[in-house]
Formats: C-alpha cells, structure tokens, sequence
C-alpha cells in the first residue's frame, strides 16, 4: 500500500522498480535530493559471513568523496568497538540523526573515526535490518556543516526502512556464492 506522505519522486522508484539494483541505483540520488544531501550510500552486508560493501554511492558533486566498494570485504573485528553508530546498528537499535559529528556525544559517535573514514560533518545512520539482523546501512550525510534532520527527513527514512530492507536482504542474499 502506498503511503501518501512519502514524497512521490520516492514513491514512484519504490512502486515501479523491482529489482534491488534497479531501485538503489535510482533511489539514492532521488533521496539525495528530497533530503537535500551533500552525499548518500548504501552500505550492504551479511550477518552471517560478516562481508560487506558499499555498492551504491549518489554524490551531488565530484567535490565529495566516492566510498563505492565493489568488492565483498570482511568488516574489522574491531569495528563494532571503534564505532558506536555500527555497534548500535548491530543491535538493530533505531536509526540515528547526527547533527554535528563535532558536537555528539563520544558515546554516540566516534568523532576521529568518522573524519578518518568518511570525512562528513553531519549524517543519518539508517539501519536496514529484518528478523533483528543487520543487512544494512543508509547513509545520507552532509559535509562542512551542521545540519539539523527535520521531521520531515526523519519521516521519510522512517517510510524508507521497512520498504528497502527486504530489497537489502535479497541484493546480499542473491550475492552469496
């Protein structure tokens, strides 16, 4: 059923793609846009074999890194206790709006963790998860600036969740070997 609050650019890809490639691939520069992001990713993996990748990355310019990883990698043992927004991820706890990587709680993010591997300056981590497992990360984010999530952006990734993580399960789960 459609929800009528969901913008329709959003709507439109997730009622007339199928395919996960399909709807990722359109879906992040469309969500870039309604949410009015610098850059938005889609980190994809598996619970069991703890592989994953980030195959799906939408930028608004070349001025902002691209973090697209083709290739399966194992995630570090130690990731969980570098960063506390993957930790929280894990436990399939609700999806987190940063509005100042600078200014949050040390509990909540890990400020040199971020700067060192993602460069952003505010974010929302957006757990994909089904059957209390993690399949996934939506990361739109914004560089150079804080950034206030409205409750608008945090309705639509409340819309988002539960609509793409089936398609995150079945894009990983197609993947295995």
């Amino acid at each position: 059923m459609a929800n009528p609050t969901l913008p329709p650019v959003l709507e439109k890809i997730l009622t007339t793609e199928t395919e996960p490639d399909a709807v990722f691939s359109t879906l992040l520069p469309a969500l870039g846009e309604v949410l009015q992001c610098h850059r938005c990713f889609l980190y994809l993996r598996d619970p069991q074999t703890k592989l994953g990748k980030v195959p799906f990355c939408w930028r608004c310019s070349d001025e902002y890194p691209d973090v697209t990883d083709a290739d399966w990698k194992a995630e570090p043992e130690s990731l969980p206790s570098e960063d506390p927004l993957f930790a929280a991820a894990l436990r399939a706890e609700a999806s987190i709006f940063v509005q100042d990587v600078e200014t949050a709680n040390p509990d909540v993010v890990n400020r040199d963790f971020e700067r060192k591997t993602f460069g952003h300056r505010a974010l929302i981590h957006s757990h994909l998860c089904q059957d209390g497992l993690l399949w996934g990360i939506l990361q739109p984010c914004v560089f150079g600036k804080p950034r206030v999530w409205t409750e608008f952006d945090r309705s639509v990734i409340a819309q988002l969740e539960p609509r793409i993580a089936p398609l995150a399960v079945a894009y990983v789960k197609a993947a295995r070997i």
